[in-house]
């Protein structure tokens, strides 16, 4: 589960990049909206997986 939260880390996190990118560079308004709604999705994932690596680090101590 959790290499599968990180490989979709990674994709959020490079379109939230490029987005960001256009919108900074070029005044791309459509790519800013893309950009926020990546960084949204951002903080779902990782608050995902922190959730997913507590619950796996308590597995690894019992």
């Amino acid at each position: 589960m959790t290499e599968e939260l990180l490989k979709e880390i990674r994709r959020v996190s490079e379109a939230l990049l490029t987005d960001g990118a256009l919108q900074n560079e070029r005044n791309n308004k459509a790519a800013g909206v893309r950009a926020r709604k990546a960084s949204l999705e951002l903080e779902r994932l990782t608050k995902a997986f922190r959730k997913a690596s507590l619950e796996t680090d308590k597995e690894r101590n019992l």
